[in-house]
This record gives C-alpha cells, structure tokens and sequence, in this order.
C-alpha cells in the first residue's frame, strides 16, 4: 500500500475514532443529568451532532495538511520537471533537422534518422505524461477539431502494423468536433489498434457516422463472444491472451466516454465486431452528416 494513503487512513481513523468517543462521552453526561424524552431529544442530540462534526473538521484539517502540502509540492515539481524536460528534445530535435540539410552521408544520414524518431518517441511520452498528470490535477481544456483528421492522423501510426489490412476513413472532412482532443486522439488510436489487432487476413476496418451523431469503427476477423460484453472495457482484460497487449486500451476508451458522457457500445457481427460512440454533445454547433456505408 501506498505510504500517503496508509497515512491517511490511519490519520483519519485516529481523528474518527477520538471524535466518535468524545461524543459518546459527551452524550453519556448530558443524559446522565437531564436525562433523554422525546421533549429533549433534539435539543441534547442536534448541537452535539453538529459539535462532532465541526471538532472532526477541524483535527482532520490540522492532522491531514501536512499530507495534502506534500501532494501540492509534489505536482508543483513534476510540472516545472516536464516543461524543463520539453526543452531539450525540443532542441535535439531542431538541431537535427538542421544537420539532416548538410548532411550527405547515406550512413550518417541513417543514423540521424533513428536519432529523430528516438526524439520523437521522447516528445510523445513527454506529451502522454502531460496530458494525465493534468487530466488527475487540471481541468482539461476542450478543443475544437476537423474529426476527419483526428482519425486520419490515427490510421497513419498504423501504417507500418496495419500489413494487408484496408482501413478506410469515410468521415466527412468538414465536420467539427469540440471535446478534449487528447483524450479523443486516444480513445480513436486504441480502438483502431483493437480493429487491427483482431481482424484477419487481408481484412478490413472501416470508420463512418450513421444516424448523423454515431461515430462507428468495424472491422472483420474475430467476433467478439457475447459473454464478454461487459468485460473488455475492464483493466487488464484480454479475451484472447496470445495477442500482444496488457488489455488497457478499452479500460482508456470506457474511462474518457464515462467522464464525457460519450454512450459506447459494442455490437458482435457475423464477421467482426463494430464499436459505437455517440457523440451527439460533442458536435460543433450541431454539425453532423450521415455517412454511413
């Protein structure tokens, strides 16, 4: 167990259980001397209840503010420690596409490569771990964006994993979506890993909107068994554990719905499995068209 919530625990226990055995004291005294009817009922339990209540308050303020001064500290460092991190792979970055124009050697230009996605890679942990710590201590703010684009950029990472996979991207390209950007680029980037994980030979992931607001991604190969419908949004959840993964992709997706009020559902196909999102409150002044296939 973590040592700050032993602590509190503890802490908040020692407060409760002083608390609870002062007013039991207290109680005992005042019906011990005015003794306890239905004409002084409320007038012996009422304050002491509120009494109890501002005294547990109270020793739990005093008590647990050295922990909560701790937590505060600790977000302040890890936020001055990533915007110091950004700098320099930023600076790698830039100075290697600066060299990449001078350079002509076809094996230092290689390595100049790798040294450029490894950068890459870096800025987008940086970038990960931004976005979730100020998910847990920020309010996220919502941007607005083309959809078409999100799911574009999303097929691309796939491009080298997808092999004989045909994923098409049927949304229109006008349509405005206003929501929390990263969180929406996750949820479309492991539900397109999920199609691609579990699709077959030479199959297929198609991404379009039906009924106008429900934005749909279908793909062929396996189905998923009915008995497991309300399991694989779960942590750590792996229908088939031979394929590669920790089954935290639809926990991230099942969470970001939940907290947007996104409704999500899953429908078994004969051939495949389609995932819907109805995003109906996410929608740019409304806009939405139907493109369904």
């Amino acid at each position: 167990m973590n040592s700050k919530i032993k602590d509190f625990l503890i802490s908040i226990s020692i407060v409760f259980t002083f608390t609870t055995i002062l007013t039991l004291f207290m109680n005992y005294i005042l019906i011990s001397y005015f003794g306890l009817n239905k004409d002084n009922f409320i007038i012996i339990v009422l304050p002491l209840l509120v009494c109890s209540l501002v005294l547990f308050l109270a020793l739990s303020k005093s008590i647990l503010e050295p922990l909560f001064k701790s937590d505060e500290n600790l977000q302040k460092t890890v936020k001055k420690t990533l915007h110091e991190l950004n700098i320099p792979v930023s600076t790698i970055m830039l100075n290697t596409q600066m060299l990449e124009r001078k350079i002509t050697d076809e094996k230092a230009l290689k390595r100049l490569e790798r040294i450029k996605k490894a950068s890459s890679d870096l800025l987008k942990l940086y970038e990960d771990m931004e976005y979730s710590i100020k998910k847990e201590i920020d309010n996220v703010d919502k941007d607005t964006f083309f959809l078409y684009e999100v799911v574009n950029n999303s097929i691309d990472k796939f491009e080298d994993i997808k092999k004989d996979i045909r994923i098409e991207n049927n949304i229109d390209k006008e349509l405005l979506l206003k929501t929390d950007k990263n969180g929406f680029y996750k949820v479309i980037d492991n539900l397109l890993s999920n199609a691609i994980k579990y699709n077959k030979s030479d199959g297929y992931v198609k991404i379009g909107l039906k009924e106008n607001t429900i934005l749909f991604i279908e793909n062929s190969g396996n189905t998923i068994d009915t008995k497991y419908l309300f399991d694989v949004f779960d942590t750590f959840f792996q229908e088939d554990s031979s394929k590669k993964g920790f089954g935290l992709g639809l926990s991230i997706v099942k969470e970001f719905c939940d907290k947007n009020k996104i409704a999500i559902n899953i429908i078994p196909l004969k051939d495949g499995s389609r995932f819907e999102l109805n995003l109906k409150k996410h929608f740019f002044n409304g806009s939405s068209q139907d493109t369904n296939i």
